[in-house]
Protein backbone atom coordinates (compact mmCIF):
# COMPACT_ATOMS: atom_id res chain seq x y z
CA UNK A 1 0.00 0.00 0.00
CA UNK A 2 1.45 3.32 -0.75
CA UNK A 3 -0.25 7.11 -0.85
CA UNK A 4 2.01 9.68 -1.84
CA UNK A 5 2.22 12.53 0.47
CA UNK A 6 0.82 14.65 -2.07
CA UNK A 7 -2.35 12.06 -2.51
CA UNK A 8 -3.02 13.44 1.53
CA UNK A 9 -2.21 16.99 0.97
CA UNK A 10 -3.44 18.70 -2.25
CA UNK A 11 -3.40 21.95 -2.74
CA UNK A 12 -7.01 22.79 -3.90
CA UNK A 13 -10.27 25.21 -3.34
CA UNK A 14 -12.90 25.06 -0.67
CA UNK A 15 -15.15 24.63 1.31
CA UNK A 16 -15.20 21.08 0.36
CA UNK A 17 -12.90 18.19 -0.72
CA UNK A 18 -15.29 15.71 -1.60
CA UNK A 19 -17.91 18.17 -2.50
CA UNK A 20 -16.15 20.73 -4.48
CA UNK A 21 -12.86 19.55 -5.09
CA UNK A 22 -14.08 15.96 -5.79
CA UNK A 23 -16.63 16.76 -8.94
CA UNK A 24 -14.43 19.48 -10.56
CA UNK A 25 -11.90 16.69 -10.81
CA UNK A 26 -14.42 14.26 -11.60
CA UNK A 27 -15.49 16.70 -14.46
CA UNK A 28 -12.21 17.11 -16.12
CA UNK A 29 -11.55 14.10 -16.25
CA UNK A 30 -14.88 13.25 -18.44
CA UNK A 31 -13.82 16.39 -20.58
CA UNK A 32 -10.53 14.09 -20.85
CA UNK A 33 -13.06 11.35 -22.04
CA UNK A 34 -14.93 13.47 -24.48
CA UNK A 35 -11.77 14.12 -26.19
CA UNK A 36 -10.35 10.79 -26.70
CA UNK A 37 -13.84 9.56 -27.82
CA UNK A 38 -14.09 8.65 -31.41
CA UNK A 39 -17.39 10.34 -32.05
CA UNK A 40 -18.41 14.28 -31.14
CA UNK A 41 -20.57 15.46 -28.30
CA UNK A 42 -22.77 18.89 -28.82
CA UNK A 43 -23.77 19.29 -25.33
CA UNK A 44 -23.15 17.80 -21.83
CA UNK A 45 -25.44 17.10 -18.82
CA UNK A 46 -24.74 15.70 -15.13
CA UNK A 47 -27.08 14.39 -11.86
CA UNK A 48 -25.43 13.89 -8.56
CA UNK A 49 -26.70 11.35 -6.36
CA UNK A 50 -26.91 10.57 -2.34
CA UNK A 51 -24.36 13.44 -0.54
CA UNK A 52 -23.75 15.27 -3.25
CA UNK A 53 -27.39 16.06 -4.13
CA UNK A 54 -28.25 16.55 -0.26
CA UNK A 55 -25.83 18.61 0.19
CA UNK A 56 -24.60 19.92 -2.93
CA UNK A 57 -26.05 23.38 -2.93
CA UNK A 58 -24.15 24.44 0.52
CA UNK A 59 -20.60 22.73 -0.32
CA UNK A 60 -20.94 24.35 -3.86
CA UNK A 61 -21.24 21.01 -5.68
CA UNK A 62 -23.28 22.03 -8.68
CA UNK A 63 -20.83 25.27 -9.24
CA UNK A 64 -17.84 23.13 -8.98
CA UNK A 65 -19.21 20.72 -12.05
CA UNK A 66 -20.11 23.85 -14.35
CA UNK A 67 -16.43 24.93 -13.77
CA UNK A 68 -14.99 21.51 -14.37
CA UNK A 69 -16.80 21.15 -17.27
CA UNK A 70 -15.81 24.41 -18.30
CA UNK A 71 -12.28 23.26 -18.05
CA UNK A 72 -11.31 24.53 -14.41
CA UNK A 73 -9.18 22.30 -12.27
CA UNK A 74 -8.92 22.71 -7.98
CA UNK A 75 -4.95 22.72 -8.31
CA UNK A 76 -4.93 26.03 -10.53
CA UNK A 77 -7.94 27.33 -9.70
CA UNK A 78 -8.81 31.18 -10.44
CA UNK A 79 -11.65 32.75 -8.84
CA UNK A 80 -11.81 35.88 -10.94
CA UNK A 81 -11.57 33.78 -14.12
CA UNK A 82 -14.30 31.14 -12.42
CA UNK A 83 -16.80 34.03 -12.20
CA UNK A 84 -16.39 35.55 -15.21
CA UNK A 85 -16.81 31.61 -16.81
CA UNK A 86 -20.22 31.63 -14.70
CA UNK A 87 -21.71 34.21 -15.91
CA UNK A 88 -20.87 33.49 -19.31
CA UNK A 89 -22.38 29.86 -19.15
CA UNK A 90 -25.45 31.12 -17.52
CA UNK A 91 -26.26 34.17 -19.86
CA UNK A 92 -25.03 31.73 -22.96
CA UNK A 93 -26.23 28.20 -22.09
CA UNK A 94 -22.22 27.31 -23.66
CA UNK A 95 -19.03 25.91 -22.62
CA UNK A 96 -15.89 26.29 -24.39
CA UNK A 97 -13.15 23.94 -23.24
CA UNK A 98 -9.97 23.22 -24.36
CA UNK A 99 -9.63 20.92 -27.45
CA UNK A 100 -13.31 20.22 -27.72
CA UNK A 101 -15.95 22.07 -30.02
CA UNK A 102 -18.54 24.58 -28.44
CA UNK A 103 -21.23 22.28 -26.22
CA UNK A 104 -24.74 23.58 -24.89
CA UNK A 105 -25.12 23.10 -21.29
CA UNK A 106 -27.81 24.98 -19.35
CA UNK A 107 -26.88 24.82 -15.77
CA UNK A 108 -30.50 24.97 -14.76
CA UNK A 109 -31.87 21.82 -16.76
CA UNK A 110 -28.72 19.99 -17.71
CA UNK A 111 -27.69 19.93 -13.56
CA UNK A 112 -30.31 17.60 -11.65
CA UNK A 113 -30.03 16.76 -8.17
CA UNK A 114 -30.88 13.44 -7.64
CA UNK A 115 -32.69 12.76 -4.25
CA UNK A 116 -33.48 9.55 -4.53
CA UNK A 117 -31.26 5.99 -3.36
CA UNK A 118 -27.46 6.13 -3.46
CA UNK A 119 -25.49 5.13 -5.99
CA UNK A 120 -24.15 1.43 -5.29
CA UNK A 121 -20.76 2.22 -5.46
CA UNK A 122 -20.38 5.53 -2.52
CA UNK A 123 -22.40 7.87 -1.07
CA UNK A 124 -20.71 10.31 -3.32
CA UNK A 125 -21.86 9.35 -6.82
CA UNK A 126 -22.08 11.63 -10.18
CA UNK A 127 -23.44 10.62 -13.53
CA UNK A 128 -22.07 12.21 -16.24
CA UNK A 129 -23.50 12.62 -20.36
CA UNK A 130 -22.21 13.50 -23.90
CA UNK A 131 -25.16 14.13 -25.71
CA UNK A 132 -25.26 14.13 -29.28
CA UNK A 133 -27.54 17.51 -31.34
CA UNK A 134 -30.83 15.92 -30.64
CA UNK A 135 -29.82 15.21 -26.87
CA UNK A 136 -29.38 11.62 -26.97
CA UNK A 137 -27.00 10.48 -24.83
CA UNK A 138 -23.98 9.07 -26.49
CA UNK A 139 -21.18 8.57 -23.76
CA UNK A 140 -22.06 8.37 -20.22
CA UNK A 141 -19.41 7.31 -16.90
CA UNK A 142 -20.32 7.18 -13.16
CA UNK A 143 -17.87 8.92 -10.67
CA UNK A 144 -17.20 8.12 -7.00
CA UNK A 145 -15.73 11.02 -4.87
CA UNK A 146 -14.44 8.97 -2.57
CA UNK A 147 -13.21 11.83 -0.06
CA UNK A 148 -9.77 14.07 0.03
CA UNK A 149 -10.65 15.19 -3.34
CA UNK A 150 -9.88 11.37 -4.87
CA UNK A 151 -12.48 10.59 -7.71
CA UNK A 152 -13.04 7.00 -9.33
CA UNK A 153 -14.79 5.85 -12.11
CA UNK A 154 -17.34 3.13 -11.44
CA UNK A 155 -15.48 0.77 -13.22
CA UNK A 156 -12.03 2.52 -11.32
CA UNK A 157 -13.76 1.49 -7.78
CA UNK A 158 -15.65 -2.23 -8.67
CA UNK A 159 -11.81 -3.25 -9.91
CA UNK A 160 -10.19 -2.05 -7.02
CA UNK A 161 -8.09 1.00 -8.41
CA UNK A 162 -7.99 2.65 -4.82
CA UNK A 163 -5.20 0.44 -3.70
CA UNK A 164 -1.85 1.07 -5.29
CA UNK A 165 -0.28 -0.44 -8.29
CA UNK A 166 2.54 1.45 -8.79
CA UNK A 167 6.06 0.53 -8.89
CA UNK A 168 7.37 -1.43 -5.37
CA UNK A 169 8.35 1.26 -2.57
CA UNK A 170 10.69 -0.03 0.10
CA UNK A 171 8.73 0.00 3.20
CA UNK A 172 5.27 -1.00 1.82
CA UNK A 173 3.40 -1.01 5.42
CA UNK A 174 -0.48 -1.24 5.59
CA UNK A 175 -1.17 -1.22 9.01
CA UNK A 176 0.42 0.65 12.04
CA UNK A 177 1.96 -3.25 13.39
CA UNK A 178 3.76 -3.46 9.73
CA UNK A 179 4.68 0.17 9.91
CA UNK A 180 6.30 -0.51 13.48
CA UNK A 181 7.76 -3.74 12.62
CA UNK A 182 9.42 -2.06 9.62
CA UNK A 183 10.67 0.94 11.53
CA UNK A 184 12.10 -1.34 14.70
CA UNK A 185 13.89 -3.75 11.86
CA UNK A 186 15.29 -0.79 9.67
CA UNK A 187 16.31 1.57 12.29
CA UNK A 188 13.93 4.61 10.76
CA UNK A 189 11.40 7.03 11.82
CA UNK A 190 8.37 6.85 10.56
CA UNK A 191 9.29 10.00 8.21
CA UNK A 192 12.42 8.66 7.01
CA UNK A 193 10.26 5.23 6.17
CA UNK A 194 8.06 7.96 4.57
CA UNK A 195 10.81 9.56 2.37
CA UNK A 196 12.12 6.31 1.15
CA UNK A 197 8.91 5.54 -0.37
CA UNK A 198 8.09 8.65 -1.78
CA UNK A 199 12.07 8.73 -3.61
CA UNK A 200 11.29 5.34 -4.69
CA UNK A 201 8.68 6.98 -7.46
CA UNK A 202 10.26 10.61 -7.27
CA UNK A 203 13.08 13.03 -7.10
CA UNK A 204 14.63 14.43 -4.21
CA UNK A 205 14.18 18.28 -5.64
CA UNK A 206 10.65 17.49 -6.44
CA UNK A 207 9.43 16.27 -2.90
CA UNK A 208 11.40 18.70 -1.07
CA UNK A 209 10.12 21.37 -3.08
CA UNK A 210 6.37 20.01 -2.80
CA UNK A 211 6.61 19.89 0.68
CA UNK A 212 7.65 23.55 0.52
CA UNK A 213 4.54 24.21 -0.75
CA UNK A 214 2.17 22.49 0.86
CA UNK A 215 3.47 24.17 4.07
CA UNK A 216 3.65 27.18 2.25
CA UNK A 217 0.15 26.98 1.11
CA UNK A 218 -0.97 26.01 4.64
CA UNK A 219 0.60 28.89 6.45
CA UNK A 220 0.18 31.61 3.88
CA UNK A 221 -4.16 30.13 4.60
CA UNK A 222 -3.64 30.72 8.03
CA UNK A 223 -2.29 34.63 7.39
CA UNK A 224 -5.07 35.31 5.17
CA UNK A 225 -8.17 33.72 7.82
CA UNK A 226 -6.05 35.69 10.39
CA UNK A 227 -6.21 39.02 8.54
CA UNK A 228 -9.85 38.23 6.94
CA UNK A 229 -13.45 39.39 8.40
CA UNK A 230 -17.05 39.58 8.03
CA UNK A 231 -19.78 37.44 6.97
CA UNK A 232 -19.33 34.08 5.93
CA UNK A 233 -21.25 33.41 2.52
CA UNK A 234 -24.28 30.65 2.64
CA UNK A 235 -26.83 32.44 4.23
CA UNK A 236 -26.12 31.20 8.25
CA UNK A 237 -24.67 34.64 8.60
CA UNK A 238 -21.91 32.87 10.48
CA UNK A 239 -19.58 35.50 11.39
CA UNK A 240 -15.41 35.08 11.18
CA UNK A 241 -13.76 35.12 14.19
CA UNK A 242 -10.37 34.31 13.85
CA UNK A 243 -9.37 37.75 13.00
CA UNK A 244 -10.30 39.23 16.46
CA UNK A 245 -9.64 36.20 18.51
CA UNK A 246 -6.01 36.36 17.47
CA UNK A 247 -6.11 40.32 17.54
CA UNK A 248 -7.48 39.76 21.10
CA UNK A 249 -4.32 37.15 22.32
CA UNK A 250 -1.68 39.54 20.70
CA UNK A 251 -3.23 42.46 22.89
CA UNK A 252 -3.00 40.19 25.91
CA UNK A 253 0.57 39.20 25.11
CA UNK A 254 3.28 40.22 28.21
CA UNK A 255 0.59 41.08 30.33
CA UNK A 256 1.30 37.51 32.55
CA UNK A 257 -2.03 37.89 33.24
CA UNK A 258 -3.39 34.92 31.27
CA UNK A 259 -4.41 31.85 32.57
CA UNK A 260 -2.30 28.36 30.75
CA UNK A 261 -5.20 27.12 28.79
CA UNK A 262 -5.55 30.61 26.62
CA UNK A 263 -3.12 28.55 24.79
CA UNK A 264 -6.26 26.69 23.46
CA UNK A 265 -7.68 29.75 22.03
CA UNK A 266 -4.62 30.21 19.96
CA UNK A 267 -4.38 26.74 18.59
CA UNK A 268 -8.66 27.37 17.69
CA UNK A 269 -7.58 30.65 15.92
CA UNK A 270 -4.99 29.17 13.56
CA UNK A 271 -7.56 26.17 13.08
CA UNK A 272 -10.71 28.82 12.59
CA UNK A 273 -8.39 31.06 10.22
CA UNK A 274 -8.16 27.97 7.89
CA UNK A 275 -12.18 26.95 7.90
CA UNK A 276 -13.28 30.51 7.45
CA UNK A 277 -11.15 30.81 4.18
CA UNK A 278 -12.30 27.28 3.22
CA UNK A 279 -16.34 27.71 3.97
CA UNK A 280 -15.13 31.42 1.96
CA UNK A 281 -14.30 29.42 -1.12
CA UNK A 282 -10.79 30.09 -0.56
CA UNK A 283 -7.62 27.76 -1.16
CA UNK A 284 -6.99 25.46 1.42
CA UNK A 285 -4.89 22.60 1.38
CA UNK A 286 -6.49 19.14 1.46
CA UNK A 287 -5.48 17.54 5.30
CA UNK A 288 -6.83 14.81 4.91
CA UNK A 289 -9.65 16.68 3.49
CA UNK A 290 -11.36 20.47 3.01
CA UNK A 291 -14.11 19.77 5.91
CA UNK A 292 -10.67 19.10 8.41
CA UNK A 293 -8.32 21.33 6.38
CA UNK A 294 -7.02 23.25 9.81
CA UNK A 295 -6.07 20.78 12.15
CA UNK A 296 -2.64 20.17 10.63
CA UNK A 297 -1.70 23.73 9.73
CA UNK A 298 -3.12 24.65 13.00
CA UNK A 299 -0.90 22.07 14.85
CA UNK A 300 2.02 22.79 13.12
CA UNK A 301 1.73 26.84 13.48
CA UNK A 302 0.98 26.27 16.96
CA UNK A 303 4.47 24.29 17.28
CA UNK A 304 6.57 27.00 15.07
CA UNK A 305 5.32 29.63 17.09
CA UNK A 306 4.87 28.43 20.80
CA UNK A 307 7.48 25.62 20.97
CA UNK A 308 11.00 26.90 21.51
CA UNK A 309 12.75 24.10 20.23
CA UNK A 310 10.50 24.50 17.17
CA UNK A 311 12.20 24.59 13.45
CA UNK A 312 10.91 24.57 10.02
CA UNK A 313 13.69 22.28 9.40
CA UNK A 314 11.53 19.85 10.96
CA UNK A 315 8.15 20.42 8.94
CA UNK A 316 8.97 18.10 6.36
CA UNK A 317 9.39 15.27 8.95
CA UNK A 318 5.48 16.65 10.43
CA UNK A 319 4.38 16.33 7.34
CA UNK A 320 5.61 12.90 5.63
CA UNK A 321 4.81 11.64 9.66
CA UNK A 322 0.74 12.66 9.32
CA UNK A 323 0.59 11.34 5.56
CA UNK A 324 2.08 8.09 6.61
CA UNK A 325 -0.66 7.62 9.38
CA UNK A 326 -3.35 9.24 7.14
CA UNK A 327 -2.71 7.22 4.34
CA UNK A 328 -3.15 4.03 6.69
CA UNK A 329 -6.72 5.48 7.98
CA UNK A 330 -7.30 6.04 4.67
CA UNK A 331 -6.53 2.50 3.26
CA UNK A 332 -8.16 0.73 5.95
CA UNK A 333 -11.18 2.84 6.77
CA UNK A 334 -12.34 5.94 5.26
CA UNK A 335 -11.66 9.82 5.11
CA UNK A 336 -14.88 10.42 4.06
CA UNK A 337 -17.75 12.16 5.77
CA UNK A 338 -20.39 10.73 3.62
CA UNK A 339 -19.26 7.14 4.57
CA UNK A 340 -18.43 7.18 8.00
CA UNK A 341 -19.11 10.93 9.40
CA UNK A 342 -16.74 13.85 10.55
CA UNK A 343 -15.08 11.03 12.58
CA UNK A 344 -13.48 10.00 9.00
CA UNK A 345 -12.41 13.78 8.61
CA UNK A 346 -11.50 15.63 11.86
CA UNK A 347 -10.69 12.60 13.25
CA UNK A 348 -8.54 11.23 10.61
CA UNK A 349 -6.79 15.20 10.48
CA UNK A 350 -6.44 14.54 14.46
CA UNK A 351 -4.83 11.41 14.45
CA UNK A 352 -2.70 12.67 11.37
CA UNK A 353 -1.59 15.89 13.59
CA UNK A 354 -0.65 13.98 16.67
CA UNK A 355 1.53 11.69 14.89
CA UNK A 356 3.15 14.57 13.24
CA UNK A 357 3.49 16.87 16.52
CA UNK A 358 4.44 13.79 18.09
CA UNK A 359 7.54 12.98 15.83
CA UNK A 360 9.07 16.52 15.84
CA UNK A 361 8.89 16.42 19.73
CA UNK A 362 11.36 14.18 19.62
CA UNK A 363 9.07 10.69 19.84
CA UNK A 364 9.50 7.44 19.20
CA UNK A 365 8.02 4.71 16.28
CA UNK A 366 5.40 3.64 18.86
CA UNK A 367 4.91 7.05 20.89
CA UNK A 368 3.74 7.96 17.26
CA UNK A 369 1.42 5.16 17.02
CA UNK A 370 0.01 5.70 20.28
CA UNK A 371 -0.36 9.44 19.77
CA UNK A 372 -2.40 8.99 16.73
CA UNK A 373 -4.59 5.96 18.34
CA UNK A 374 -5.02 8.24 20.92
CA UNK A 375 -6.61 10.96 18.95
CA UNK A 376 -8.59 9.13 17.26
CA UNK A 377 -9.92 7.09 19.42
CA UNK A 378 -11.57 9.78 20.99
CA UNK A 379 -13.51 11.53 17.84
CA UNK A 380 -14.80 8.05 17.37
CA UNK A 381 -18.57 8.01 16.12
CA UNK A 382 -18.45 12.00 15.71
CA UNK A 383 -21.29 12.56 13.35
CA UNK A 384 -21.35 14.66 9.89
CA UNK A 385 -24.63 16.80 10.40
CA UNK A 386 -23.50 20.31 8.54
CA UNK A 387 -26.25 23.42 9.32
CA UNK A 388 -27.80 24.31 6.24
CA UNK A 389 -25.26 22.05 4.02
CA UNK A 390 -22.03 24.71 4.81
CA UNK A 391 -18.96 23.74 5.83
CA UNK A 392 -19.58 26.34 8.21
CA UNK A 393 -21.31 24.50 11.34
CA UNK A 394 -20.12 22.91 13.57
CA UNK A 395 -16.99 22.19 11.13
CA UNK A 396 -15.40 25.44 11.68
CA UNK A 397 -14.79 24.96 15.54
CA UNK A 398 -14.85 21.16 15.20
CA UNK A 399 -11.04 22.11 13.61
CA UNK A 400 -10.18 24.37 16.48
CA UNK A 401 -10.86 21.41 18.87
CA UNK A 402 -9.80 18.54 16.35
CA UNK A 403 -6.05 20.54 16.67
CA UNK A 404 -6.16 20.96 20.43
CA UNK A 405 -6.98 17.18 21.00
CA UNK A 406 -3.88 16.33 18.77
CA UNK A 407 -1.28 18.29 20.79
CA UNK A 408 -3.21 16.66 23.84
CA UNK A 409 -2.81 13.33 22.21
CA UNK A 410 0.73 13.48 21.33
CA UNK A 411 1.38 15.28 24.48
CA UNK A 412 -0.08 11.97 26.63
CA UNK A 413 2.44 9.32 24.24
CA UNK A 414 5.30 11.61 25.09
CA UNK A 415 4.99 11.13 28.98
CA UNK A 416 4.87 7.06 28.24
CA UNK A 417 6.69 4.48 26.07
CA UNK A 418 4.42 3.57 23.41
CA UNK A 419 3.09 0.48 25.40
CA UNK A 420 -0.90 1.06 25.56
CA UNK A 421 -3.94 -1.29 25.13
CA UNK A 422 -5.62 -0.29 21.98
CA UNK A 423 -3.66 -0.40 19.08
CA UNK A 424 -3.83 2.29 16.25
CA UNK A 425 -5.07 -0.49 13.78
CA UNK A 426 -8.02 -1.62 15.98
CA UNK A 427 -9.25 1.77 16.04
CA UNK A 428 -9.16 2.52 12.86
CA UNK A 429 -11.32 -0.76 12.23
CA UNK A 430 -13.96 0.52 14.96
CA UNK A 431 -13.75 3.69 12.68
CA UNK A 432 -14.50 2.23 9.94
CA UNK A 433 -17.58 -0.32 11.38
CA UNK A 434 -18.66 2.73 13.19
CA UNK A 435 -19.30 4.24 10.15
CA UNK A 436 -20.78 1.23 8.32
CA UNK A 437 -23.03 1.29 11.41
CA UNK A 438 -23.80 5.26 11.42
CA UNK A 439 -27.08 6.14 9.78
CA UNK A 440 -26.98 7.84 6.88
CA UNK A 441 -28.61 10.78 8.39
CA UNK A 442 -25.82 11.45 10.02
CA UNK A 443 -23.55 11.09 6.87
CA UNK A 444 -22.98 14.70 5.26
CA UNK A 445 -26.79 14.33 4.21
CA UNK A 446 -27.37 17.30 6.47
CA UNK A 447 -30.77 15.26 7.31
CA UNK A 448 -30.23 14.53 11.47
CA UNK A 449 -28.58 15.95 14.15
CA UNK A 450 -27.74 19.68 14.67
CA UNK A 451 -28.41 20.22 10.76
CA UNK A 452 -32.46 19.61 12.00
CA UNK A 453 -32.68 21.04 15.49
CA UNK A 454 -30.71 24.49 14.40
CA UNK A 455 -32.96 27.48 12.26
CA UNK A 456 -31.05 27.23 9.32
CA UNK A 457 -31.16 31.16 8.77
Amino acid sequence: MFLSVFDMFKVGVGPSSSHTMGPMVAAARFLDALRAAPFQCAGVRATLHGSLAFTGVGHATDRATVLGLAGFRPETYDAAAAETALAQIRDTHRLHPEGLPELVFDPVHDLKFDFGPNLPGHANGMILMGTDAQGDVILQETYYSVGGGFVLTADELAGGKDTDDGPPVPYPFKTANEMLAMAQASGLSVAQMKRANELARGTPHSLDTGLARIWQVMNDCIDRGLHNDGILPGGLKVKRRARAIHDALLAERGLNQNAPHTINDWMSAYAMAVNEENAAGGQVVTAPTNGAAGVVPATIRYWLDHVPSASTSKVPDFLLTAAAIGGLVKYNASISGAEAGCQAEVGSAAAMAAAGFCAVMGGTPAQIENAAEIALEHHLGMTCDPVKGLVQVPCIERNGLGAIKAVSAASLALRGDGVHLVPLDACIETMRQTGADMSERYKETSLGGLAVNVPNC
